[in-house]
């Protein structure tokens, strides 16, 4: 049985990486800070049950709040691409082809997103992700496969992947 102190252990170690995970699956600050807290409070009411390695758990609920979060969006209001105002040169070089590869990793289906945001950025084993996610390991790897696929073919994604472009 874990106790309260391990709690905000854990708080303070982890909630920057949290953030960041939710932030790649959500892509918006405000709404991953929101996903954040409430896994965190999620996890907060089952703490006692929770067992030693707690990141599964928390990872799970985060991946089950945001999906269960998009599939209530409502969706009349679309964002544009475009800005009424002018654009303006990139100052710092790298921020646009990491812009890039997030717009091409939003286009994924919501299970592929997360399949590869479990896998590369949180550098979490196939056996993890499909606890996290509620399915089989074989369906990490064949989403992961068909999200790869997709990302190789998208035009965006092919630009930020090519060095000098």
């Amino acid at each position: 049985m874990r106790d309260r102190a391990d709690f905000e252990g854990y708080v303070a170690q982890r909630s920057d990486r949290l953030l960041r995970t939710a932030y790649l699956l959500c892509r918006d600050w405000g709404q991953a800070e929101d996903l954040t807290q409430t896994a965190l409070a999620k996890a907060w009411l089952a703490w006692r049950r929770v067992g030693e390695d707690p990141d599964p758990y928390v990872y799970r609920i985060l991946a089950n709040t945001h999906a269960s979060w998009w599939r209530r969006r409502w969706r009349a209001e679309v964002p544009t691409e475009t800005l009424p105002e002018s654009a303006v040169a990139d100052p710092a070089g790298g921020f646009g082809v990491r812009d890039e590869l997030r717009t091409a990793l939003a286009a994924l289906p919501p299970k592929q997103r997360a399949v590869l945001v479990l896998r590369y950025y949180a550098d979490l084993p196939d056996r993890q992700i499909a606890e996290i996610l509620g399915c089989s390991a074989v369906t990490v790897r064949s989403q992961a496969a068909r999200a790869l696929a997709k990302l190789r073919v998208d035009p965006a994604a092919r630009a930020a992947a090519t060095p000098g472009s």
